[in-house]
């Protein structure tokens, strides 16, 4: 009995060469993946974990992988420029490394930035431990997919005891081509023992476009290090992003993250924490908000594993026109990890009868003497302070866009940056 033939999405990608680094293990590993994913195919809404993102349009699509103009595409540093960040700074346009729009000279005492082929180049086996992590479960197409495509990446690393202050600005930024392009970027980022680092990860627009995406990034706090990590999507409104981001924190180490997702046509980011020492701690805040026909969905997932760890999430969805928000925020208390503190809260909006926001909360405790607390909430704009905004003289559709911008602020109130926080505060009123 023959084979069904492959979702053209599938095909596409698998009549590609895989990149060939000349390193046995990682060559093998990416023909092992490639054919795991090739054999499993798209996950669908019959698996839980993609329950409210169908992937029927998405599977319907062909792509060519790579671009050959990426290199020398004229691009405005305006494209990526933010307030507030200017340091070290390291470039991809459509996937590929662009030296000339980079900042990587004069790197401050303690920090090592550059591309992930080049330091494979210089020396792979550092990297071989994190790059061979195995994905086992079903819905994990899109991690194999860039384990076995991506060829490039961040290599980012901060000494022990170091202090980055000027904020690194990692761009990825997608440019119109030649059809639709594929591109698979692949992250390692280390903190040492009492290091700490400003991070700024951001995803623009270079021109309208409808490429794919897929990101993903392990990220490795050592002991007491620290990191303060924004994460800022506005990719255009055309194309598909699909992310994971890996945190595994050490004793009394500490993550705070800002994440604001805004573009994008379909966009999915998973963000998966492990507090895995003594005392480690965790504090996220995030902002979805999807309009149009945009579908983001964000998947919150925070393990406690150690004694006396704590975590706190706030994150605020705003829906608009026909845009459909997902989110799921889970947290597991593991056996063992007694004294955590675990707090998450998610409040959403809906500002047209057509938009939709699913979110799902999940708590599980398996340890002693636990504080948690869990919440969600969908609703609409106060029609009390929209009457009382419109008795003031303010139009109505100012109005509104005052009162979701105050609604979103609570995500940014405690950004240090605060260049950067004003700027991103002023996106958020729609």
């Amino acid at each position: 009995m023959s084979q069904p033939a492959p979702a053209p999405f599938v095909a596409s990608l698998l009549d590609a060469p895989l990149p060939a680094s000349g390193i046995a293990w990682l060559d093998a590993l990416r023909r092992e993946h490639l054919a795991a994913f090739a054999a499993a195919g798209l996950p669908d809404t019959r698996m839980e974990a993609w329950k409210y993102t169908a992937l029927r349009a998405l599977g319907q699509r062909r792509y060519v992988n790579g671009d050959a103009q990426a290199a020398t595409r004229a691009i405005h540093p305006a494209a990526f420029a933010l307030p507030g960040v200017d340091g070290p700074r390291l470039v991809f346009v459509n996937g590929v490394f662009r030296a000339d729009l980079s900042a990587l000279d004069a790197l401050p005492a303690g920090l090592a930035l550059q591309p992930l082929a080049q330091a494979l180049r210089q020396d792979a086996e550092p990297l071989r431990f994190v790059l061979s992590r195995h994905e086992p479960e079903r819905g994990d197409a899109f991690v194999r997919l860039n384990a076995a495509l991506a060829a490039d990446g961040v290599a980012l690393k901060v000494a022990a005891g170091a202090k980055i202050v000027a904020p690194v600005h990692l761009v990825f930024l997608g440019a119109p081509a030649e059809g639709e392009l594929a591109w698979h970027l692949r992250h390692v980022i280390e903190l040492g023992e009492g290091a700490e680092l400003a991070l700024v990860e951001h995803h623009a627009a270079g021109g309208e476009q409808q490429h794919l995406g897929t990101a993903v990034g392990d990220i490795t706090l050592r002991d007491g290090a620290v990191l303060h990590h924004t994460l800022f999507q506005n990719a255009a409104v055309g194309s598909n992003l699909i992310r994971r981001s890996r945190l595994h924190l050490g004793a009394r180490a500490q993550a705070k993250l800002h994440v604001l997702e805004l573009g994008g046509a379909l966009v999915r980011h998973e963000l998966r924490v492990e507090l895995a020492g003594g005392g480690a701690r965790l504090d996220t805040r995030g902002v979805f908000m999807p309009r149009g026909r945009q579908h983001i969905d964000t998947q919150l997932a925070i393990r406690h594993q150690a004694l006396n760890t704590a975590s706190d999430s706030v994150w605020r969805g705003v829906a608009d026109q026909r845009g459909r928000g997902v989110f799921r925020g889970a947290i597991l208390v593991a056996p063992g990890a007694d004294g955590s503190d675990a707090s998450l809260s998610n409040k959403n909006l809906l500002l047209s009868g057509q938009a939709e926001i699913d979110t799902k909360p999940e708590l599980e405790i398996y340890a002693d003497e636990v504080k948690a607390a869990h919440g969600a909430t969908v609703g609409q704009l106060d029609e009390r302070a929209l009457f009382y905004l419109r008795s003031r003289g303010i139009p109505q559709a100012e109005a509104r866009a005052l009162l979701t911008a105050a609604f979103c602020r609570a995500v940014l109130d405690d950004l240090p940056n605060a260049a950067l926080r004003e700027h991103l505060a002023g996106l958020l009123a729609v």
